[in-house]
């Protein structure tokens, strides 16, 4: 077994709410002769074996969780496209209220089963959470070609809701029990990047349904149903088959590469030796964390652009002058810039280790694209700039704030809570968005456009106040306890979650 450290139990310490539990020593011996002889975590031999770890798990996580993102992407923002194809039209009898309710019961779903799927990964295994939500959703994605009136839309809605409840907040989660604090936001741009994708290629898929003239399946939204759903399936199958669970237990590991996991953890500050099993504490003090709900309050920003964006964007676009058609393909690049602009600023935000400004940033951009929607009337070339500007920006805002609610959530309950927390707080202001945009305001949407313009610019007010309380408390933790503590020493914060005062938060 390869040797990188030895956790050796130091005397209890008897520190005030953040006794010292282990300290990381190097072992000064090697069990075989196979063994790569570290010496410290920051010789050569180490670094090299965690490099390749690294690119192991990348090579069998990224892939799947993203594709199966892509594909829930696909499944939420389709009834967008279908609405340009007809669906309103043929199911709901033209009404912009049925319309909007088909989009709100997906997120009212998706907001009552955040937490329990959350704690559903944590009970279960991940890999079998994510299958069977994938699952769920899936199928219900699939029959919504099969739906002869509202009713049926609305049934489909609410079931994709469930299982995406089920996978979407559970990936940040399972990012953080495999990745260190400041490897998680470029990741969880990846994953998040898929769902811009998603939308770029919902747009083209949408575009050559819509010129499918030779199907006998009619209307084409059918067609677009069936071709978006069925993916889903599949991806369920290879999450269960193929997405490791533990690093302490994972098959798809050498029992080397299992100690290296779980110790690269262990040495990240405030990682800690955590318990797998679910703790109520850790739920107690999520519920009770008023950082939650600050970020909350961002996130309810950030959602109700996205979903404005997932249900209205090819609505938007129609009304700057294009065709139904056309409209779907001018969808494409405001998706295709976000993915880009969103794994960039979180690749400069894991290696500045800093959240809260990255996302006041970020949606500063899409403050931007909303004030220019409002204020310019006529040139519709600018006005779609503008759409670039609000996709771009809302999207570059989610794995920053997914990340920053993971980094400052101590131990694996209090993160899992806390993530399905900020998940089903944020979709609330989702539910609005389906109701801003009647067709009554087109071609220029005051109201949709004037309160994502007011909530993106109360986003930015928040993650700012956020950042220097969240800077204030480490400066003040520092005070108490000399310095910030050694990486290398682990903090009780099974017991304590971040209110040990050795934990200190990313800001």
């Amino acid at each position: 077994m390869t040797s990188v450290v030895d956790l050796q139990r130091s005397n209890q310490a008897t520190q005030e709410n953040s006794p010292v539990i282990a300290v990381l020593q190097p072992q000064s011996t090697l069990e075989s002769k196979n063994e790569i002889p570290y010496s410290t975590s920051t010789s050569t031999d180490y670094k090299r074996a965690e490099r390749n770890l690294k690119l192991k798990l990348d090579a069998v996580i990224l892939p799947l969780t993203t594709f199966l993102y892509l594909s829930a992407y696909l499944d939420r923002g389709n009834m967008g496209n279908a609405k340009v194809q007809g669906i309103q039209t043929d199911l709901m009898g033209s009404s912009d209220t049925q319309f909007s309710i088909a989009l709100a019961c997906f997120y009212m779903a998706y907001i009552v089963f955040n937490v329990p799927g959350n704690i559903m990964a944590k009970v279960l295994k991940p890999s079998t959470t994510m299958a069977i939500a994938a699952l769920i959703w899936g199928i219900a994605s699939t029959l919504q070609a099969a739906a002869f009136n509202f009713a049926g839309i609305v049934v489909c809605s609410l079931f994709i809701g469930i299982g995406e409840a089920g996978f979407g907040p559970t990936v940040p989660f399972y990012y953080s029990i495999w990745y260190k604090r400041d490897e998680i936001a470029m990741r969880n741009a990846l994953f998040i990047g898929c769902g811009a994708l998603a939308g770029a290629f919902g747009g083209l898929i949408a575009y050559g349904v819509s010129h499918s003239t030779n199907s006998s399946i009619k209307p084409t939204w059918r067609i677009l149903f069936l071709i978006e759903g069925l993916p889903t399936l599949v991806l369920a199958l290879l999450i269960f088959l193929f997405l490791p669970t533990h690093p302490e237990s994972s098959k798809y590991l050498s029992s080397e590469e299992r100690v290296l996991a779980t110790t690269r953890l262990m040495s990240s500050q405030a990682n800690g030796v955590h318990i797998r099993k679910f703790r109520w504490s850790g739920f107690r003090r999520a519920i009770t964390d008023y950082k939650v709900y600050l970020c909350g309050v961002i996130y309810l920003g950030v959602n109700l652009t996205l979903a404005s964006i997932s249900g209205f964007l090819p609505t938007i676009i129609v009304s700057l002058g294009y065709s139904n058609a056309d409209a779907q393909l001018y969808t494409v690049p405001p998706y295709a810039c976000a993915a880009v602009f969103m794994i960039i600023t979180s690749f400069l935000s894991d290696r500045f280790r800093c959240r809260g400004l990255f996302v006041a940033g970020v949606m500063m951009i899409s403050c931007t694209g909303w004030i220019i929607l409002l204020a310019v009337v006529d040139n519709q070339n600018v006005r779609y700039f503008a759409t670039l500007l609000l996709v771009m920006g809302s999207f570059a805002a989610v794995p920053l704030m997914l990340t920053w609610v993971s980094n400052n959530s101590a131990n694996e309950s209090q993160r899992d809570v806390e993530l399905g927390m900020l998940n089903g707080i944020g979709q609330c202001f989702a539910i609005l968005a389906a109701f801003i945009f009647p067709s009554t305001d087109s071609p220029h949407w005051s109201k949709g456009f004037g309160l994502n313009l007011a909530f993106n610019a109360l986003a930015v007010i928040v993650a700012v106040a956020l950042y220097l309380i969240l800077c204030h408390e480490n400066a003040r933790r520092d005070k108490k306890k000399g310095g910030r503590p050694f990486d290398m020493v682990l903090v009780d914060v099974d017991t304590y979650n971040d209110l040990a005062t050795g934990f200190r938060y990313v800001a």
